[in-house]
């Protein structure tokens, strides 16, 4: 059964043209990836969808009563005060009602033979009704979700809101949207900030629900894993492919192979009728070079596939090798207020390991890392850089960028000797061109300031790269860039990620979080999910 259907939707704002010609259609059950470049209109089409906004043109079927479930951007949690009320904020008529029906249980008991037959129908189409409404399911659906998501259900009870982080509310606002009564989900970048074992819960937990689902997502493994079909947005318009993204690539690269064919066909085509009505059109055959010249007129013609601006050109170079021993960390014991995060890890990170550093959030990755980096002091123990290292540092907040001045004037500031052109063209090779390279750095986007931090990185001729959550903000195929650069950077790579496809691309080694306990891992990235997936079923 067709739950939602696009038919030739187009948006613009103004004399703007943002969507053009974008149609596909949702069957129930089917689980669609929306892939494309960051800014190509991908949440736009969730409020197409939703209705919070009309297109410019086209038209949008629903299935009568379509219900969609998505995520609030804003998580307010209004009316709610601990973290299981804002999980099941969807539920608050059913909660009602079920607050409504016990003190109906109570006034019964207090009435006892004085009970009136119309109370007892009253109180019996409210127990009907509650049933109806799932009131005799949610519970454990509230329950199996937020303990999926990485909250005790119970501690959940009492917890507030407002003790919650910002990494927690958006954890507490997808699992508000899970739980909801929903036809169709409508989920947006849904793993950004989960740990490894968070998405490999919420991939199951998607294969195995009944919902129709539509995910805007730069994770390639996530798409993979859930994907029945794959939505491409590009170059303003869209292409629709059956299967995950795996899949997806291939097809993509077939249709612009058989297009590109069939452009040069045409051309060539064109080319020799041009050639005969030119030669015959004042001649005896000039009847005939007429006719062609007129079929030649009314003939479409096929344009080339379409292509959004390039991605990011990106290339690390090492200034100076280094040594072979890059960071020696010796029984490195790292604190916060109250807790151990990391007690008596000891290693050597060697010159050319790339190592992906893993654990759940809030394990400590980040604090481990500007530890050995020197921004915070251990509780014991010691990290120590080699003297012939020069680290380049990508911190997941994008805290370090001067914000306050002009791209252009960050790239002068690292190469005060280069030309005006100089800088355009780095800054062109990360997608930023013409007068908006005077943009100040404060009013750029998440995916620009990422762009940016990476264009001032590749001119420190750093030998090591340390580099915290650096897909964040990018979209699939500037990650791609990313993996290609990393896998021909002669120098050495400490990685925190969630995005298992760029893992598994680029890393070497693993230190991973057991507890207050990091275990080195002496093999790649695939070869640690296998062991996992072994302690998982022993």
């Amino acid at each position: 059964m067709t739950l939602l259907s696009c038919s030739n939707i187009g948006i613009s704002f103004g004399a703007t043209e943002l969507l053009k010609n974008i149609t596909f259609t949702v069957a129930e059950g089917e689980r669609w990836g929306i892939i494309g470049r960051n800014g190509a209109g991908k949440t736009s089409i969730f409020s197409v969808i939703t209705g919070d906004r009309q297109p410019t043109v086209g038209a949008v079927a629903r299935k009568p009563g379509l219900r969609h479930a998505l995520l609030d951007q804003h998580r307010a949690f209004e009316g709610a005060t601990t973290v299981w009320q804002a999980g099941a904020a969807a539920w608050r008529e059913v909660m009602a009602l079920e607050q409504r029906i016990a003190d109906m249980a109570m006034q019964l008991g207090e009435l006892g033979d004085k009970v009136t037959d119309e109370f007892l129908e009253q109180f019996g189409r409210e127990q009907e009704r509650f049933g109806d409404l799932g009131g005799y399911e949610y519970h454990a659906r509230v329950d199996a979700v937020l303990q999926g998501l990485g909250f005790d259900a119970e501690e959940s009870k009492t917890r507030l809101v407002t003790t919650l982080s910002g990494g927690e509310r958006g954890r507490v606002g997808l699992a508000a949207q899970l739980i909801a009564p929903a036809d169709l989900l409508l989920l947006d970048e849904p793993t950004n900030h989960l740990d490894l074992d968070t998405i490999n819960w919420l991939q199951e937990w998607l294969k195995d629900a009944d919902e129709t689902v539509l995910v805007v997502s730069h994770d390639r493994a996530f798409l993979d894993a859930i994907c029945t079909h794959i939505l491409h947005i590009e170059a303003k318009s869209s292409e629709s492919y059956k299967g995950n993204y795996s899949a997806f690539v291939p097809q993509r690269a077939e249709r612009r192979l058989t297009r590109d064919r069939e452009v040069e066909k045409q051309r060539a085509y064109v080319k020799k009728e041009e050639e005969y009505i030119r030669r015959n059109l004042a001649g005896v055959n000039s009847f005939q070079a007429k006719g062609k010249r007129k079929r030649l007129e009314r003939l479409p013609r096929l344009a080339p596939p379409p292509g959004d601006p390039a991605a990011m050109s990106l290339e690390f170079k090492v200034a100076d090798r280094g040594g072979d021993q890059v960071i020696a960390i010796e029984a490195l014991r790292v604190e916060v207020p109250g807790r151990v995060l990391v007690d008596d890890f000891t290693a050597v990170l060697r010159r050319n390991d790339f190592v992906a550093l893993v654990g759940p959030n809030g394990a400590g990755k980040s604090s481990f890392i500007a530890t050995i980096m020197g921004d915070r002091e251990p509780a014991s123990g010691q990290a120590r850089i080699g003297s012939s290292i020069s680290p380049a540092y990508f911190r997941q907040d994008l805290s370090d960028l001067p914000l306050t001045l002009s791209m252009y004037d960050a790239i002068q500031a690292q190469r005060p000797l280069w030309s005006r052109g100089s800088v355009q063209n780095h800054l062109g090779a990360f997608g930023f061109s013409g007068e908006e390279v005077f943009r100040e750095i404060r009013s750029l986007s998440g995916g620009e300031r990422a762009r940016m931090a990476l264009a001032i990185m590749t001119l420190t001729g750093a030998n090591l790269l340390v580099l915290d959550e650096p897909t964040n903000h990018l979209d699939v195929e500037n990650i791609e860039v990313l993996e290609d650069a990393l896998g021909e950077y002669e120098g050495t790579v400490l990685i925190v990620s969630h995005d298992r496809a760029f893992l598994r691309e680029v890393a070497t080694r693993v230190w991973w979080f057991d507890g207050t306990r990091l275990v080195d891992f002496d093999g790649p990235f695939v070869e640690w999910e296998a062991d996992q997936a072994r302690r998982r079923t022993s």
